[in-house]
């Protein structure tokens, strides 16, 4: 245990950690939007169950419920574009819609670089394979997505100061962003041309090699689908499990009105799992993300968490809350994916059996449980409740162990540091000594700021200087990493940023 704490210490305060971190901050604007989808689309199923099961769509109330779902679904089925603006905005220096521009281009040049369509026209070979064809067909995801946005942003922070020649003068600063964006795209269009197939390919075999494992399988499938969401790559393991691409098609032959003596496995095993954690594990989750966020921010989280988890009961939309917190506490997202696996294996070996067209949701639940592979339905009871208060226990205890940063733990939270005053409203001058104390402008590598706190990335983390640095009248200093310097300020942070930013010009 010690030396698992260890490990996770150093994973949080690496590099790599701090940039999944201010990812996950990215994408919460683009989460915030999604839970109220879920949500519309849960009543329009309510309403109109022919939208999700087919049949006639007639009278009002039909309608309305047809009218809720494609309200909900058309921002829900663009998830990906949501997360592309999202990071790029949220990942460009000051939150700056040019990398949010740059980002839409990169997407939409990876997207029509990698589509079905056109990878069969220039490599034809491709569409001789099924699989590889599956794989581009499935290239609109939320990975392709969040890359985009990456691109976008990360090339706005690189290149926004460029000057070019007088005869391209024109194309100079923020304008040649989404230019050079669009030139990273094909490059790494190129790369993921070859790749893309290799690694759908790969998860597909993977897909084949656990069939035979029985239960045990259908753990190992459960929670390689929720580990794998934040690529994309689960559509691979999908179609193996769910349709036809190996001659299973745990879902097809189940909503076709099948038992398991019509198949060789026991109909329904490979979507049973997901009910209970689905249903009741996720909001056991968000209860103890709320019971662990800090005071400050309690109600915020209750805003994003409440909503997610109605979204997961109801018609089992779990995105909105794997991405409040999937980038944020990546360690704890693992520890979510192997809920799933161990709950599918009990639930499959208890012999609870119910399928989904959409997603493993309360009405899904409802639908498929008058289907003839359809048994022990009434178990979701005993399985929801232990799934509720496992996973209530197991996040609330990774949360507080490893000081885990899910929703409304953010370090920009505390509460004390919205109340720091400064001691000296002269922003310039405050700028000016707290550079001196940071070794001057050439020390300085980057520069962001949060809620309450200016924070640095420096060359020499030797020439930095607490006391010079507190002398300009900030509330404290705090050093998270090797070359990482925290100056909190208060809620004017953002005017000694911009003081600083002008001073490092």
């Amino acid at each position: 245990m010690e030396y698992l704490q260890f490990s996770i210490h150093n994973v949080k305060e690496g590099k790599f950690m701090k940039f999944l971190q201010k990812l996950g901050k990215a994408l919460m604007l683009p989460v915030a939007v999604l839970p109220i989808c879920g949500i519309l689309m849960g009543i329009g199923y309510f309403l109109c169950p022919a939208t999700m099961q087919g049949g006639d769509i007639e009278g009002v109330r039909n309608l309305i419920g047809l009218f809720l779902v494609k309200a909900g679904g058309a921002l829900i089925d663009n998830m990906a574009i949501l997360f592309v603006i999202g990071v790029g905005v949220g990942m460009s220096e000051k939150n700056d819609g040019t990398g949010g521009i740059a980002a839409l281009a990169s997407w939409l040049m990876m997207t029509t670089l990698l589509s079905t369509g056109f990878v069969t026209t220039i490599m034809p070979s491709i569409a001789d394979s099924a699989t590889k064809t599956l794989a581009f067909d499935k290239i609109e995801n939320p990975f392709i997505g969040i890359l985009a946005g990456i691109i976008g942003a990360l090339c706005y922070n690189r290149f926004k100061d460029t000057k070019l020649p007088d005869w391209l003068s024109f194309f100079s600063g923020k304008r040649c962003v989404a230019i050079i964006a669009g030139v990273v795209s094909i490059l790494a269009s190129v790369v993921l041309l070859f790749v893309w197939p290799l690694l759908f390919g790969a998860l597909v075999s993977i897909g084949k090699a656990i069939v035979g494992l029985d239960v045990v399988g259908a753990g190992i499938y459960a929670f390689l689908n929720r580990l794998l969401i934040p690529t994309g790559l689960h559509h691979a393991l999908n179609n193996v499990f769910w349709f036809d691409t190996i001659g299973l098609g745990d879902l097809k032959h189940f909503w076709a009105g099948e038992t398991s003596k019509d198949v060789s496995w026991s109909l329904g095993m490979y979507m049973s799992g997901f009910f209970p954690c689905m249903m009741f594990g996720i909001p056991g989750a968000a209860l103890a993300m709320v019971k662990c966020a800090k005071t400050a921010k309690k109600k915020a989280a209750i805003g994003i968490l409440a909503s997610a988890a109605i979204c997961a009961f109801i018609c089992g939309v779990t995105e909105p809350f794997e991405f409040a917190f999937m980038f944020l506490a990546p360690v704890l997202y693992v520890i979510y994916a192997l809920l799933y696996g161990i709950f599918t294996m009990i639930t499959v070996a208890l012999g609870f059996r119910a399928g989904f067209s959409f997603s493993a949701g309360a009405m899904d639940l409802l639908f498929s449980s008058s289907l003839p592979a359809a048994a022990k339905t009434w178990l979701i009871i005993p399985l929801g409740i232990a799934a509720f208060i496992v996973f209530y226990i197991v996040f609330y205890f990774a949360i507080k162990k490893w000081d885990l940063k899910t929703p409304g733990r953010e370090d920009d939270d505390v509460e004390a540091e919205k109340k720091a005053v400064l001691s000296n409203n002269d922003y310039t001058a405050v700028a000016k000594t707290i550079l001196e104390g940071c070794g001057g402008k050439e020390n300085i590598a980057s520069i962001d700021n949060c809620i309450t706190r200016l924070r640095l990335e420096v060359k020499d983390i030797t020439q930095v200087d607490d006391k010079k640095i507190k002398s300009a009248g900030v509330a404290g200093v705090m050093k998270p990493g090797k070359n990482s310097v925290q100056v909190i300020i208060g809620t004017k942070v953002q005017f000694v940023a911009d003081e600083f930013s002008k001073l490092c010009e």
